[in-house]
C-alpha cells in the first residue's frame, strides 16, 4: 500500500500548514519512509484525533478496576489464547491498514536489533529466544505478542550470564556486522482495507490495552508493561557496539529499574513501536553507509 503517496498529494497552504506534512518531510529521525508515512498517516486520522482521547481515560479506569477484581481471582488465571484472538478478530474487523502493517512489521525489526546485538559480541550465541518475522495477522494467533516481550527478558537474561561467566562487557567493534540488518519491511500480505477498518494504531492500542490486564495474571501483565522500559538496555547496547551514543537518544522508554504505571502502558506502547522503527532506522542508514563505503573501496584503483 501506497501510505508515502497520501502526503506527496498534499498541497503546503503556508496559511494553514499541516502539523503531519511537516513531519513527514523532516528528516531529523533516521526511520524507514514507508514506515513513518503509515504511522504519521494513522496519527493524522480522524479517530485518533476524535476517538482516542475519549477512549483513553475509560481504558485506563478499566485497567484499575481489572486490577481490583484481580485480587478475588486466583493468581495463576490467565488465557493468552483469547487475548491473541480478541486481538486478531479486532485488527482484521476494525484496524485501519496503515496500523496494521506497523503491528506486524514491529516484531521483525524487533527480531533483527537484536540479532544484530548478539552477531556483534564475539563468542556469544543466545539459545532462549525465537526469531518473529510476521507477515499476515494470521502469523500473531500464535501468542505473538507474549513471546515478543518474554524474548527481549531471556535475551537481556542469557546475554549478561554469559558476559557474566566470561567476565568481560559489551565492547565497540571496528567491523560492524549488519547482516541482520534488512530491508524487508514484512511485504504485508493481504491487509483487509474494508469500509470497518478506520481505526488508528494509538487508538487500538488503548483499547487493547486493558485486555491485556484482563487475559492475563497481574504478574505478566506487569511484566508485559515493564519489558516497554527495555528500550533504553538495547539502545544501550548498540551504543556501545557503535561507540556511539545516538541510539540512546533515539528512545524514550527509559529507566526500567523505576516502572512506570501500567495505567500508562498504552501510550508507552506507541513509544515502544517508535523507538524501535528509529533504532533500526539508524542502523539501516549505517549499513547503507558502509556498503556504499565498501563499494567505493573495491572501485579505488
Amino acid at each position: 500500500m501506497d501510505f508515502q503517496g497520501f502526503f506527496r498529494k498534499m498541497k503546503h497552504d503556508p496559511g494553514d500548514p499541516d502539523p503531519w506534512l511537516a513531519l513527514y518531510l523532516d528528516r531529523s529521525l533516521p526511520i524507514d519512509e514507508r514506515a513513518k508515512a503509515a504511522f504519521l498517516k494513522s496519527q493524522r486520522s480522524t479517530t485518533r484525533r476524535v476517538v482516542m482521547p475519549i477512549i483513553r481515560p475509560f481504558a485506563r479506569l478499566s485497567i484499575s478496576g481489572i486490577k481490583l477484581m484481580k485480587i478475588l481471582v486466583p493468581a495463576s488465571w490467565q488465557s493468552p489464547w483469547l487475548l491473541h484472538r480478541s486481538i486478531y478478530w479486532g485488527l482484521r474487523l476494525f484496524v485501519a491498514p496503515e496500523a496494521n502493517y506497523l503491528i506486524l512489521r514491529h516484531f521483525t525489526i524487533g527480531t533483527e536489533i537484536l540479532k544484530f546485538i548478539e552477531d556483534n559480541v564475539p563468542g556469544i550465541d543466545i539459545q532462549t529466544t525465537t526469531p518473529l518475522r510476521t507477515r499476515r495477522l494470521e502469523d500473531l494467533l500464535d501468542n505473538t505478542f507474549t513471546v515478543h516481550d518474554l524474548i527481549f527478558y531471556n535475551f537481556i537474561i542469557e546475554l549478561n550470564e554469559k558476559l557474566r561467566a566470561d567476565g568481560r562487557e559489551i565492547e565497540p567493534r571496528k567491523e560492524i556486522d549488519f547482516s541482520a540488518i534488512t530491508d524487508d519491511d514484512a511485504s504485508i500480505d493481504d491487509l483487509p482495507n474494508t469500509w470497518r477498518n478506520v481505526v488508528d494504531l494509538q487508538t487500538a492500542i488503548e483499547i487493547y490495552t486493558p485486555l491485556y490486564a484482563l487475559f492475563l495474571s497481574d504478574h505478566h501483565f506487569w511484566r508485559a508493561s515493564n519489558s516497554l522500559q527495555l528500550d533504553e538496555i538495547i539502545a544501550l547496547y548498540v551504543g556501545k557496539i557503535l561507540n556511539d551514543p545516538l541510539p540512546v537518544a533515539l528512545v524514550h522508554n527509559h529507566h526500567p529499574m523505576v516502572p512506570s504505571s501500567t495505567l500508562e502502558a498504552g501510550f508507552r506502547l506507541t513509544l515502544h513501536g517508535l523507538d524501535s522503527e528509529t533504532l533500526h532506522g539508524h542502523l539501516r542508514k549505517l549499513k547503507a553507509e558502509a556498503t556504499r563505503a565498501a563499494a567505493q573501496g573495491a572501485r579505488a584503483p
